[in-house]
């Protein structure tokens, strides 16, 4: 299953994983100016919601086209139950 983000959803994903990359660099930052441990944690938490919730957008948008390709018949030949067990490992992932 190839994923295709277009258009917003797109933005949206690389919008979520530059936010990411910006909290962890703060987060490496504040490690070596030796910031109070409750700022450092409140950032890496920022961060992983952040990942998360790209995450989240990705596989929604692949759960999108693999019932569009269902639909219109278009399946590569996999098994819709090999294609639910690839879909259920990937959101075990980010859980």
């Amino acid at each position: 299953m190839e994923l295709e983000l277009e258009g917003a959803a797109l933005k949206s994903v690389l919008n979520r994983l530059r936010r990411a990359q910006g909290q962890i660099s703060g987060v490496i930052r504040m490690i070596e100016e030796g910031r109070d441990c409750e700022d450092v944690v409140t950032q890496l938490a920022a961060a992983s919601r952040a990942l998360d919730r790209a995450g989240f957008a990705i596989i929604a948008t692949g759960l999108q086209q693999c019932v569009l390709d269902m639909e219109s018949g278009r399946e590569n030949g996999e098994d819709p139950e090999a294609m639910r067990a690839r879909l259920e490992k990937l959101f075990l992932s980010l859980a």
